[in-house]
């Protein structure tokens, strides 16, 4: 927890440094119970997963895109993990994260979804591994960090 003024108290120290860590273009991957975090954040710039284990995935975005500006200068700022026997279909979780993010991005900041292989190998590009509790299929998402001017 963050002892600190403006830091929402659910915040962990290692979420805190690891965002802090990143720069423009690095990504952030939330991922849910069945995600395998340990074996994918072998090759992650941080290399141990950051767990919120009582905290579902929409809860995990809000407290990160509070910190954290997104990309409006790529192809995406954040992705989804398409369901893989209905790739257009959104989930509860996908609205809820979706929601969310909205009205975090900035103007040309997109949105977008990739299936659940590319999904795997996008993680495992990613800056760092963050394994909420999230227990809905497909409840997994890759946030791009933007920049602050």
């Amino acid at each position: 927890m963050a002892m600190l003024y403006g830091i929402d108290t659910g915040v962990t120290p290692e979420l805190l440094f690891c965002l802090a860590q990143m720069g423009h273009g690095d990504e952030i991957a939330v991922v849910d119970s069945n995600f395998p975090s340990v074996s994918t954040a072998r090759t992650c710039t941080i290399s141990g997963v950051i767990r919120y284990p009582d905290q579902d995935a929409p809860s995990v975005v809000d407290m990160i895109t509070k910190l954290m500006p997104l990309d409006p200068f790529s192809a995406y700022a954040a992705l989804r993990m398409q369901s893989d026997d209905t790739p257009d279909d959104l989930t509860d979780a996908h609205r809820e994260v979706w929601d969310i993010l909205t009205p975090c991005l900035p103007e040309g900041a997109a949105l977008s979804a990739i299936s659940r292989p590319d999904f795997y190998a996008q993680a495992a590009r990613s800056f760092a591994i963050v394994q909420c509790g999230e227990t809905r299929p497909f409840g997994c998402f890759i946030l791009r960090k933007g920049v602050i001017f």
